[in-house]
């Protein structure tokens, strides 16, 4: 887990995903969408990606992909991302984090 936290630090948005997720994909166009540059790590395409992956099980992602951090605290994955776009939370959150300016 301290592999998941030095990855995140510093970062206002952080997405861990697999290149061939199309969850993965979603959810970074819609932050990508709001204007936020997010971090992506590609667990299929890093060296340590399934010690990564074994991290974020441990932290509570289920599934493991997509798992958004937003201001260095994990948000979820996908569902969670949805509800809080759908209720109109999600917008407020990245601009918390700096992620957003508008």
């Amino acid at each position: 887990m301290a592999n998941v936290n030095m990855m995140v630090a510093d970062r206002p948005v952080v997405i861990f995903s697999r290149s061939t997720c199309c969850m993965s994909h979603s959810i970074k166009a819609l932050l990508s969408g709001f204007g936020a540059n997010p971090t992506i790590y590609e667990l299929d395409e890093i060296p340590n990606g399934k010690q990564i992956e074994k991290s974020l099980q441990k932290l509570g992602c289920q599934p493991s992909v997509p798992a958004v951090f937003i201001g260095e605290e994990l948000i979820g994955g996908a569902n969670q991302i949805t509800t809080l776009h759908l209720e109109n939370r999600l917008v407020p959150l990245l601009k918390r984090a700096g992620a957003i300016w508008v």
